[in-house]
């Protein structure tokens, strides 16, 4: 084809993407590239994506072909695709799904019309502990305890399957969403928390049933899980990160359902309450006495006939709960999270094990259309005074960052932002408690960390949710699923070094619409030329994908 100059992208034969964003359509092709691809640099003028086998198994299972991507490709591209793209784009996504996994009576099989694949299926040593028969030559019989190892078998092989073996019923209940809630406000679904549990329950169909819906915080996924229990109307297990939001899915729960008290059950370290609808979180499930002890509370998980399991920050399941769920694979699994990002990699289990993602939006998208708060996103960069610059050249490679992220001049500049929003909810967040300890000293401001009782920490939320409190330094602890509706300007001193995730999570807190319509402000302060800010441009990635404009500003512009 001939060149066209002005479109944006440029597909190159090492499967990357390279993305022009000052070109006319580069925000339509942001837009589409987060479908299929995954973006690994974004500097100041050309973005990269690369196009994995995973990023093409979950635009399979979210309905996209080969054809519609490279049409879509061809579109936007200055040049012509490279042959060896076509056929990749081709090859991948023609895999997901050529393998099926299906339930015929009693028996669980592996099915497929290519014979050649099924024999080297049959050959591979992932699998053959699975095993229990071949005397079909287009079908496996496998051991239908191991559906999750066979799923994450076959994805390490390269064929992910696509399992339509079907799930347990559980034991029903009666569960109506409220029109008009018990806090006497009317409530409906948005269109796109409809269409995510749409898509994840497919009709009861057994193409639906399993996988994960990818929204922003801040855009109601606690809705779409509850919108999901009424639909599957079945006895529902709830896991999430903290005690804290256990209580906000428990208090959501009876405030937008039927239910009553006496259905919803809480088991944490400080009440286990077993009932048709039980929330609890990763921590209690994964806690055990010693380094080699059982796990005393995966029965919970096991031993109750639950018709649906939903995991709340999806992307946050410890090694212990993806065991236990290879093993559950015959109940229903909705995994909830702003970002499928996973910084140990393993993406790949969520996808078996949970399921591929059933529903995604981009968050600007939202924005545009309102329901969620416009955010600017800065990145305030400053120096390391004159004594610390020499301690930091001197020490060793893994102390750097915190020295870096330490940097006391970065309480100064949280001073001048907290003038320059005086009127504003504001956060301090941060890694290290000694700074954060520092900070809220400083800034005569509460400090919240892991520490903080659950009854302390609601008083704080409560506080700063009714105004009463303008500033609150938190730590990791309030990356998660806590509910600050007011709050509009978030300031971030330190981080998990270069976690996307994270940087998704703290971003989130600020993006529930404001009554006044106002904007949210994210700032980021870095030490320049450290870690620091080598770990600032990872997380960057984050924002950059989701289309918001990342400004850079000098600590002195902001100190004048």
């Amino acid at each position: 084809m001939p060149v066209q100059i002005d479109n944006p992208i440029i597909v190159q034969s090492d499967r990357s993407i390279l993305l022009e964003v000052d070109r006319p359509r580069s925000a339509e092709a942001r837009d589409l590239l987060a479908a299929f691809a995954e973006l690994e640099k974004s500097p100041e003028h050309v973005h990269t994506y690369k196009l994995t086998a995973l990023s093409l198994w979950n635009a399979a299972a979210a309905g996209l072909d080969a054809d519609m991507i490279l049409r879509q490709l061809r579109d936007l591209t200055k040049y012509d695709i490279p042959a060896n793209i076509v056929t990749t784009i081709n090859d991948l996504i023609g895999r997901y799904g050529r393998v099926k996994l299906v339930r015929e009576g009693s028996k669980m099989l592996l099915r497929s019309t290519d014979h050649a694949l099924m024999v080297e299926l049959s050959r591979n040593h992932r699998l053959q502990e699975f095993l229990i028969d071949w005397s079909d030559p287009d079908a496996l019989e496998i051991d239908p305890g191991r559906r999750g190892h066979v799923k994450q078998a076959l994805i390490q092989i390269g064929y992910p399957a696509e399992d339509l073996a079907g799930y347990t019923d559980g034991t029903p209940i009666a569960v109506v969403l409220r029109e008009t809630a018990a806090s006497g406000k009317t409530f409906s679904l948005r269109p796109y928390q409809d269409w995510s549990v749409r898509a994840f329950y497919a009709d009861g169909a057994p193409t639906g049933g399993s996988g994960v819906v990818v929204l922003p915080c801040g855009a109601g996924k606690t809705i779409v899980g509850i919108a999901t229990l009424a639909t599957v109307g079945r006895s529902t297990l709830i896991l999430t990160p903290n005690t804290v939001a256990v209580r906000q899915w428990i208090h959501e729960i009876l405030d937008k359902t039927s239910l009553t008290a006496d259905m919803v059950g809480e088991y944490t370290g400080d009440r286990k309450e077993i009932k048709p609808i039980t929330v609890s979180t990763y921590q209690m499930l994964t806690y055990r006495a010693s380094e080699h002890g059982d796990f005393p509370h995966f029965g919970l998980m096991t031993a109750h006939d639950w018709g649906l399991i939903i995991y709340d920050e999806v992307h946050l399941l410890p090694a212990p709960i993806f065991r236990v769920t290879a093993e559950i694979q015959a109940r229903r699994r909705l995994g909830l999270t702003a970002t499928l990002i996973r910084e140990d990699g393993h993406e790949s289990d969520v996808f078996g094990l949970i399921g591929p993602k059933k529903y995604d939006v981009p968050w600007r998208e939202l924005e545009r259309q309102g329901w969620i708060a416009t955010a600017e996103c800065h990145e305030i960069r400053t120096t390391l005074p004159d004594e610390a610059r020499l301690n930091y050249a001197t020490i060793e490679d893994r102390e750097k960052y915190r020295v870096a992220a330490e940097n006391p001049r970065k309480t100064e500049i949280v001073r001048a932002l907290i003038e320059r929003h005086a009127s504003d909810q504001i956060l301090i967040i941060g890694q290290y408690i000694d700074q954060l300890k520092e900070l809220s000293e400083v800034l005569n401001a509460p400090l919240l960390t892991g520490r903080t009782s659950n009854q302390q920490r609601q008083k704080l939320y409560d506080a700063f949710r009714e105004g009463e409190l303008k500033r609150l330094v938190v730590s990791k602890v309030a990356n998660f699923a806590i509910d600050l509706p007011d709050a509009n300007v978030a300031i971030q001193v330190s981080g998990t070094f270069g976690s996307r995730q994270e940087e998704a999570q703290r971003l989130g807190r600020l993006l529930r619409p404001k009554a006044d319509g106002s904007i949210a402000y994210f700032y980021t302060i870095v030490t320049r030329d450290t870690r620091d800010q080598d770990f600032a441009a990872n997380r960057q990635l984050f924002l950059t994908e989701q289309g918001y404009r990342y400004i850079i500003e000098d600590a002195e512009m902001v100190l004048s």
